[in-house]
Protein backbone atom coordinates (compact mmCIF):
# COMPACT_ATOMS: atom_id res chain seq x y z
CA UNK A 1 0.00 0.00 0.00
CA UNK A 2 1.53 3.39 -0.98
CA UNK A 3 1.10 6.14 1.74
CA UNK A 4 0.49 9.48 0.45
CA UNK A 5 2.14 12.41 2.29
CA UNK A 6 -0.26 15.66 3.42
CA UNK A 7 -0.21 18.17 0.99
CA UNK A 8 -0.41 22.08 1.82
CA UNK A 9 -2.15 24.43 -0.25
CA UNK A 10 -2.94 28.64 0.00
CA UNK A 11 -6.33 29.68 -0.89
CA UNK A 12 -7.22 33.23 -0.64
CA UNK A 13 -10.12 34.81 -0.81
CA UNK A 14 -10.37 35.67 -4.67
CA UNK A 15 -10.22 31.55 -5.13
CA UNK A 16 -6.12 31.40 -6.00
CA UNK A 17 -4.71 28.13 -4.99
CA UNK A 18 -1.07 28.08 -4.30
CA UNK A 19 -0.12 24.52 -5.12
CA UNK A 20 -3.16 23.63 -7.52
CA UNK A 21 -2.39 20.32 -9.13
CA UNK A 22 -4.49 21.46 -12.15
CA UNK A 23 -6.25 24.64 -13.17
CA UNK A 24 -9.22 25.58 -15.96
CA UNK A 25 -10.96 27.90 -17.30
CA UNK A 26 -14.63 28.14 -19.00
CA UNK A 27 -14.73 31.27 -21.43
CA UNK A 28 -18.37 32.26 -22.57
CA UNK A 29 -18.31 30.42 -26.09
CA UNK A 30 -18.19 27.39 -23.62
CA UNK A 31 -21.37 27.87 -22.57
CA UNK A 32 -23.33 27.65 -25.38
CA UNK A 33 -26.74 25.84 -24.83
CA UNK A 34 -26.75 26.40 -21.55
CA UNK A 35 -29.24 29.59 -21.41
CA UNK A 36 -32.51 29.67 -22.21
CA UNK A 37 -31.89 33.13 -23.99
CA UNK A 38 -30.25 32.04 -27.53
CA UNK A 39 -30.04 35.09 -28.58
CA UNK A 40 -28.74 37.22 -26.05
CA UNK A 41 -26.48 34.98 -25.29
CA UNK A 42 -25.30 34.96 -29.24
CA UNK A 43 -25.26 38.97 -29.18
CA UNK A 44 -22.60 38.45 -26.22
CA UNK A 45 -20.70 36.58 -27.86
CA UNK A 46 -20.59 38.99 -30.45
CA UNK A 47 -19.76 41.43 -28.14
CA UNK A 48 -17.69 40.76 -25.86
CA UNK A 49 -15.96 37.70 -27.35
CA UNK A 50 -16.09 33.87 -27.32
CA UNK A 51 -12.45 34.01 -25.47
CA UNK A 52 -13.95 36.04 -22.43
CA UNK A 53 -13.56 34.52 -18.92
CA UNK A 54 -16.32 33.83 -17.54
CA UNK A 55 -15.28 30.96 -14.70
CA UNK A 56 -12.20 29.68 -12.89
CA UNK A 57 -11.15 26.40 -10.91
CA UNK A 58 -8.58 25.65 -9.11
CA UNK A 59 -7.80 21.95 -7.57
CA UNK A 60 -5.67 19.62 -5.75
CA UNK A 61 -5.56 15.99 -6.22
CA UNK A 62 -3.03 13.52 -5.01
CA UNK A 63 -4.68 10.34 -6.05
CA UNK A 64 -8.01 9.32 -7.35
CA UNK A 65 -8.62 6.07 -5.63
CA UNK A 66 -11.92 5.72 -3.17
CA UNK A 67 -11.11 7.97 -0.03
CA UNK A 68 -9.02 10.26 -1.73
CA UNK A 69 -10.02 13.77 -1.70
CA UNK A 70 -10.45 16.41 -4.32
CA UNK A 71 -9.90 20.19 -3.09
CA UNK A 72 -10.51 23.03 -5.11
CA UNK A 73 -11.86 26.50 -5.67
CA UNK A 74 -14.32 28.22 -8.58
CA UNK A 75 -14.46 31.86 -8.81
CA UNK A 76 -17.37 32.58 -11.32
CA UNK A 77 -17.58 35.99 -12.59
CA UNK A 78 -20.57 38.22 -12.02
CA UNK A 79 -23.09 38.92 -15.36
CA UNK A 80 -26.09 38.36 -16.55
CA UNK A 81 -27.92 36.33 -20.26
CA UNK A 82 -30.77 37.78 -20.47
CA UNK A 83 -32.57 37.61 -17.16
CA UNK A 84 -30.71 34.82 -16.21
CA UNK A 85 -27.49 35.14 -13.78
CA UNK A 86 -24.22 34.29 -14.40
CA UNK A 87 -24.11 29.69 -14.07
CA UNK A 88 -21.75 27.52 -14.38
CA UNK A 89 -22.17 25.01 -16.28
CA UNK A 90 -23.24 22.36 -13.27
CA UNK A 91 -23.09 18.79 -13.01
CA UNK A 92 -24.42 15.24 -11.44
CA UNK A 93 -21.44 13.18 -10.12
CA UNK A 94 -20.89 10.34 -12.34
CA UNK A 95 -20.67 8.09 -9.40
CA UNK A 96 -23.98 9.28 -8.05
CA UNK A 97 -24.08 9.07 -4.46
CA UNK A 98 -20.62 11.18 -3.77
CA UNK A 99 -21.49 14.48 -2.47
CA UNK A 100 -19.60 17.85 -2.34
CA UNK A 101 -18.82 20.63 0.38
CA UNK A 102 -19.38 24.31 -1.07
CA UNK A 103 -18.07 27.03 1.27
CA UNK A 104 -18.45 30.48 0.36
CA UNK A 105 -15.07 32.65 0.05
CA UNK A 106 -16.18 35.62 -1.13
CA UNK A 107 -19.35 37.33 -3.23
CA UNK A 108 -22.79 36.31 -3.00
CA UNK A 109 -23.98 33.12 -4.85
CA UNK A 110 -26.60 30.74 -5.19
CA UNK A 111 -26.15 26.70 -4.89
CA UNK A 112 -28.82 25.62 -7.35
CA UNK A 113 -30.24 21.82 -6.49
CA UNK A 114 -32.34 19.46 -8.08
CA UNK A 115 -33.00 15.89 -7.67
CA UNK A 116 -34.08 13.11 -10.12
CA UNK A 117 -37.50 12.72 -8.25
CA UNK A 118 -38.71 16.47 -8.64
CA UNK A 119 -36.83 18.24 -5.79
CA UNK A 120 -35.56 21.53 -6.92
CA UNK A 121 -33.88 23.88 -3.97
CA UNK A 122 -31.70 27.33 -4.02
CA UNK A 123 -29.29 27.77 -0.97
CA UNK A 124 -28.27 31.71 -0.95
CA UNK A 125 -24.68 31.49 -0.01
CA UNK A 126 -22.37 34.73 1.68
CA UNK A 127 -18.81 34.60 2.81
CA UNK A 128 -18.48 32.16 5.75
CA UNK A 129 -21.59 29.77 4.52
CA UNK A 130 -21.46 26.49 3.31
CA UNK A 131 -23.62 23.74 1.63
CA UNK A 132 -23.07 20.15 2.30
CA UNK A 133 -24.73 18.79 -1.35
CA UNK A 134 -25.90 14.77 -0.46
CA UNK A 135 -24.96 12.61 -3.50
CA UNK A 136 -27.95 12.30 -5.91
CA UNK A 137 -28.20 16.05 -6.25
CA UNK A 138 -27.61 17.92 -9.58
CA UNK A 139 -25.80 21.08 -8.61
CA UNK A 140 -24.78 24.33 -9.98
CA UNK A 141 -23.54 28.02 -8.59
CA UNK A 142 -25.29 30.81 -9.51
CA UNK A 143 -23.48 34.32 -9.14
CA UNK A 144 -25.96 36.61 -7.87
CA UNK A 145 -23.78 39.63 -6.64
CA UNK A 146 -21.74 41.96 -8.40
CA UNK A 147 -18.29 40.62 -7.81
CA UNK A 148 -16.77 36.77 -8.06
CA UNK A 149 -18.73 34.35 -6.31
CA UNK A 150 -15.81 32.59 -5.04
CA UNK A 151 -16.33 28.91 -3.43
CA UNK A 152 -13.93 26.53 -1.97
CA UNK A 153 -15.23 22.58 -2.49
CA UNK A 154 -14.34 19.31 -1.82
CA UNK A 155 -15.62 15.82 -3.03
CA UNK A 156 -14.22 11.90 -2.98
CA UNK A 157 -11.39 11.75 -6.21
CA UNK A 158 -13.42 9.20 -7.64
CA UNK A 159 -16.81 11.11 -8.14
CA UNK A 160 -16.04 12.10 -11.62
CA UNK A 161 -18.47 14.54 -13.39
CA UNK A 162 -21.73 14.32 -16.10
CA UNK A 163 -21.75 17.34 -17.35
CA UNK A 164 -23.92 16.84 -20.44
CA UNK A 165 -27.13 15.62 -18.08
CA UNK A 166 -28.85 19.47 -17.61
CA UNK A 167 -28.16 19.88 -21.32
CA UNK A 168 -30.20 16.89 -21.77
CA UNK A 169 -32.58 17.97 -19.70
CA UNK A 170 -33.50 20.76 -21.34
CA UNK A 171 -31.64 22.75 -18.53
CA UNK A 172 -32.28 22.62 -14.45
CA UNK A 173 -35.83 22.40 -13.38
CA UNK A 174 -35.54 26.31 -12.10
CA UNK A 175 -33.34 29.72 -13.11
CA UNK A 176 -32.19 32.32 -10.63
CA UNK A 177 -33.09 35.25 -12.40
CA UNK A 178 -33.23 38.96 -12.03
CA UNK A 179 -35.93 40.07 -9.55
CA UNK A 180 -35.59 44.46 -9.15
CA UNK A 181 -32.42 44.63 -7.53
CA UNK A 182 -32.44 40.58 -5.57
CA UNK A 183 -32.87 36.92 -7.34
CA UNK A 184 -35.74 34.42 -7.00
CA UNK A 185 -36.57 31.02 -8.38
CA UNK A 186 -38.96 30.65 -11.00
CA UNK A 187 -39.71 27.52 -13.16
CA UNK A 188 -37.71 26.37 -16.36
CA UNK A 189 -40.19 26.00 -19.00
CA UNK A 190 -37.76 23.63 -21.06
CA UNK A 191 -36.97 21.32 -18.33
CA UNK A 192 -38.38 17.93 -19.80
CA UNK A 193 -37.02 15.87 -16.37
CA UNK A 194 -34.07 13.82 -15.86
CA UNK A 195 -35.42 10.50 -16.34
CA UNK A 196 -33.32 6.87 -16.38
CA UNK A 197 -32.27 7.71 -20.50
CA UNK A 198 -29.96 10.87 -18.68
CA UNK A 199 -28.59 10.16 -16.35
Amino acid sequence: MSIHQPVTVDISADGVMTGASRIYEKRLGDLKGVYRDSEDFAAQVRERGADELVYVVHEQKYDSSPGALIVGTSALLPGQVGSEFAVTRGHLHAVADRAELYHCLSGHGIMLLDTVEGDSVAIELTPGKAVNVPGHWVHRSVNVGNEPFVTLFSYAADAGQDYSLIERAGGMRTLIVKDGDSWSQVPNPDHCGYTATTL
